[in-house]
């Protein structure tokens, strides 16, 4: 039934975001401020800082030492310190852009497009961390599931998978990982590789084109809601055609008729994509076999439901490299 407790103003989300993207968190990051060299540094009007500051102390993420003010233990561990339990870094900042996105959603009711908005490099930025930070809690579980049967050494191709998370787990369980994703992101994170786990990134566009094969495992987590059928469609069908025979393909995203949740995350994909949305697990069986693969029941590791599919070996023989129809136009 409907939940009206989630009929208010998010107050302490909206009074942390802006306390980022005004610059207040960086900087008390290594020092402590009084309020008007705050003010100097962060362009702050001196009544509207001291509101915020005062709430962001009331809610303990800011406090006093002596008449300047600092970050907190906890808000230290939250956002800057990796190696505390309770880090979360500023990936809760993707939340915070989305708002204005969602609030379009009566105007994408009539025209059932998005409304064209320019992404900054901190809202990518965001992303990329939001992603990077849900995938942390199940990766290892997800990667020994997709390797399972494989042998050290395993080609595996990672398709939109930026953020790093889920390679490294592959990675360091033997595979060999060629990472794709757009040339932002790669550029954005190959800074993040570990010279010591054989992770690769390649620059390119999966609904163009893919890395050259074969690959014996194909992951896609969490990039098929972003398009809709035809998209989908085209790109189980090249993925087939970057995997040896018997290869498999595991898509890692949610599947519509389990739950609430995924139906609510299609509304994200109208306010933000031309055609994304969320699907079926029936409809994933059916765009996977038309592409030549024999598909099993999902299975949930964690929060997260997989579909796990194996190449046919009649694939290469050309039987299903004309599935693409005049029907469905590519």
């Amino acid at each position: 039934m409907p939940n009206v407790e989630l009929f208010q103003l998010p107050e302490e989300f909206l009074i942390a975001g802006a306390a980022v993207k005004n610059g207040i968190f960086e900087a008390l990051k290594n020092k402590a401020l009084a309020r008007q060299e705050l003010a100097a540094v962060t362009g702050s009007d001196q009544r509207a800082l001291w509101t915020l500051t005062e709430a962001l102390v009331s809610l303990g993420y800011i406090e006093y030492e002596a008449e300047k003010l600092k970050l907190t233990e906890a808000c230290y561990s939250i956002l800057y310190d990796k190696e505390s339990p309770d880090y979360q870094g500023f990936s809760f900042m993707h939340s915070y852009y989305l708002i204005s996105k969602w609030l379009d959603l009566p105007k994408i009711l009539k025209t059932g497009k998005p409304v064209p908005k320019s992404e900054s490099f901190e809202e990518k930025r965001s992303f990329i961390e939001a992603m990077s930070s849900y995938a942390e809690e199940d990766a290892s579980d997800i990667a020994e599931y997709c390797l399972k049967g494989h042998p050290p050494g395993t080609e595996v191709l990672d398709i939109g998978g930026g953020p790093l998370t889920i390679a490294r787990a592959f990675a360091q369980r033997g595979a060999v990982v060629t990472v794709l994703d757009l040339p932002e992101v790669v550029d954005m994170m190959k800074s993040e590789l570990d010279p010591g786990l054989p992770v690769k990134m390649v620059k390119g566009d999966f609904t163009s084109n893919l890395p050259e094969g074969p690959f014996a495992l194909a992951y896609l987590g969490h990039i098929c809601h972003i398009y809709g059928e035809k998209e989908i469609k085209k790109l189980f069908i090249e993925v087939a055609g970057k995997l040896v025979d018997g290869g498999r393909v595991i898509i890692n995203d949610f599947i519509r008729g389990t739950g609430p949740y995924p139906a609510v995350f299609a509304v994200n994909m109208l306010v933000n994509t031309d055609s994304g949305g969320t699907w079926t697990f029936e409809q994933y069986k059916t765009w996977l076999e038309d592409a030549g693969f024999t598909v099993t029941p999902y299975v949930e590791v964690g929060d997260n439901q997989l579909i796990k599919a194996h190449k046919q070996s009649q694939w290469a023989s050309g039987l299903y490299r004309n599935k693409i129809t005049d029907n469905d136009p590519v």
